[in-house]
């Protein structure tokens, strides 16, 4: 079978390759998928470049969600059908076919199309339960930075059907108007001198109970300001910076909890009736059309290293997809 692999950890468009590899067979509790799509994320770039928390052996494929066919069944497996549309996956996805856990594979309905579906663990699933980690309650604010990324309009659209108020930063103006292009009205960018006072005109004052940080520097600091006694900041990511920036006032006056949200240990250690739940609202908010997963572009996997530099286009919307 083809696979996307690397040879050396270094940037992607310059060490992504196509070769020739055995096709996997599934052992107890597994399944083999043909891949029929599968997004690029930034954490499958920063593991092919060795700055990621995981560090595979080399040479080593790449990808870790897709959406596939199920084309055999590893002992124990009833759950699963051959022939049947699952997503999920396992690292090591961007190629032919892969072997993944039964239990880690979501099957997917009919109704939904197959550049939906390819997107519907990683991205999806890390908004719904950031959402789920923070108990928001209808009628709550949170406030999140890098709104204009692909976890953070899911954030918004997630909340928004629960009845959460978002208020969402970004760095310049052109990003409140594409995300206003997608129905997301609550945005401030931080470019101007009053931002935060647009952000209080929003909420009315009213106090904002947890807020989001991927970018880190700052910007995490920009987050904490605007939060009101007794909030969570939780740290999703680090775009910008690996360092926080947070006013030691805010944390010892405010009574600020500061904690850090990493999806693949979250989905690891959730319970399977929490996970089961949230998968099936994340179904049906896909369906409802109240989480859109728009896609920018579709690309082979001999082409992979224009697709990489498809992924990095400033001002992209939606997510750049492999095909075998």
């Amino acid at each position: 079978m083809r696979a996307v692999v690397h040879e050396t950890f270094a940037e992607p468009a310059d060490v992504l390759t196509v070769a020739e590899r055995p096709i996997p067979q599934p052992g107890p509790g597994q399944v083999l998928v043909r891949t029929v799509l599968s997004p690029i994320h930034n954490h499958d770039l920063w593991t092919v470049r060795g700055t990621y928390g995981f560090r595979p052996e080399l040479p080593a494929q790449s990808g870790t969600e897709a959406l596939g066919v199920v084309e055999g069944l590893g002992e124990g497996v009833d759950r699963l059908q051959v022939g049947q549309r699952v997503a999920g996956g396992t690292f090591g996805v961007w190629a032919e076919y892969y072997v993944a856990d039964a239990a880690g594979l979501v099957p997917v309905p009919d109704a939904m199309p197959d550049e939906a579906a390819a997107q519907l663990v990683s991205m999806p699933f890390s908004a719904i339960s950031l959402l789920h980690s923070l108990d928001l309650h209808e009628g709550d604010w949170l406030v999140q930075n890098a709104a204009n990324g692909a976890v953070g309009r899911m954030v918004a659209q997630l909340a928004a059907a629960r009845g959460i108020n978002v208020v969402g930063l970004v760095r310049r103006a052109a990003g409140v108007e594409e995300l206003r292009g997608q129905g997301i009205e609550r945005v401030v960018a931080t470019d101007a001198e009053d931002w935060p006072d647009r952000v209080t005109a929003i909420t009315g004052g009213a106090p904002i109970v947890a807020g989001v940080d991927s970018v880190g520097g700052a910007a995490a600091g920009d987050v904490a300001s605007v939060l009101g006694e007794n909030a969570t900041l939780v740290v999703f990511g680090a775009m910008a910076s690996p360092t926080l920036e947070i006013p030691s006032g805010k944390v010892i006056f405010g009574q600020l909890t500061v904690k850090g949200f990493w999806g693949s240990v979250v989905s690891r250690t959730m319970p399977a009736e929490t996970k089961q739940r949230l998968f099936g609202e994340l179904i049906t908010r896909v369906l409802d059309g109240s989480l859109t997963l728009p896609v920018a572009d579709v690309f082979t996997f001999e082409d992979v290293r224009d697709a990489v530099r498809a992924n990095d286009t400033a001002g992209r919307v939606g997510k750049v997809l492999l095909r075998p």
